[in-house]
C-alpha cells in the first residue's frame, strides 16, 4: 500500500498512532459539521487513546490489504489535517471492489479538494491496487457529496432502504458506483 499519495495542492497520508493527537483535533474540530452524516459517536470517541487504537487499526488493515486510509492535508498546511478519504472492504478474487467514505472540513468544503483528493484515490484504486469498482453509498439529501462523485463518473446503481444509522436515524442511501473500465477490455 502506498502511505503518501500528492495531488496538485494536497498530501493524503496513512497516519498512525503517533499522530493521535493531530486526528482528535480535526475531529473535534468537525464534531458538529461531520454529525450529520456519520454514525452517533460516544465521547470517547474524540479521545487520544481511543484515536490511537483506530490509527493501529487501519494500518493493520492496510498491511493486511483490506483497507486503505488517507488523512488529507494542504500542501501550503501540511500539518493541519482538514479531511480523510478511505476505501474498505476491500474483496479481491472475481469481485475486485471497495467501499469508498470520505469526510472533509467543513471550513475547506466548496474549493475542489475533495474532488481533487478522490480523483487521486481512484487513480491509485484503479492502477496500482487492480480494483474493478468503487461503491460509494450516499444519503439522497446529501446533495454535495452526490455532485463530488458524479463529477467524477460514478453513477446511480440503486437505492438502499435504511442502509445505515446516521446521527442515531436508519437512512436509505444512493449506491453510486465507478468501474474501471480498462479493466473490463
Amino acid at each position: 500500500m502506498k502511505s503518501i499519495l500528492y495531488t496538485d495542492r494536497l498530501i493524503l497520508r496513512m497516519l498512525d498512532d503517533q499522530d493521535s493527537v493531530t486526528v482528535v483535533q480535526y475531529l473535534q474540530d468537525n464534531r458538529v459539521s461531520l454529525a450529520e452524516w456519520e454514525p452517533l459517536r460516544s465521547e470517547d470517541y474524540y479521545s487520544e487513546l481511543y484515536q490511537k487504537e483506530q490509527l493501529r487499526q487501519s494500518i493493520m488493515m492496510s498491511y493486511r490489504g483490506e483497507m486503505c486510509k488517507w488523512w488529507i492535508a494542504r500542501k501550503d498546511e501540511p500539518e493541519r489535517i482538514i479531511g480523510s478519504i478511505s476505501l474498505s472492504n476491500i474483496a479481491r478474487g472475481a469481485f475486485q471492489s471497495c467501499h469508498l467514505g470520505y469526510g472533509l472540513d467543513g471550513r475547506e468544503r466548496n474549493k475542489g479538494f475533495m474532488t481533487e483528493a478522490l480523483q487521486g484515490v481512484i487513480e491509485y484504486a484503479f492502477g496500482e491496487l487492480g480494483l474493478h469498482r468503487i461503491e460509494a453509498n450516499i444519503m439522497p439529501r446529501n446533495g454535495a457529496s452526490l455532485k463530488v462523485v458524479e463529477k467524477l463518473g460514478f453513477y446511480h446503481e440503486g437505492m438502499a432502504y435504511k442502509y445505515l444509522k446516521i446521527n442515531g436515524v436508519w437512512e436509505d442511501h444512493i449506491h453510486m458506483v465507478l468501474r474501471n473500465e480498462a479493466m473490463e477490455k
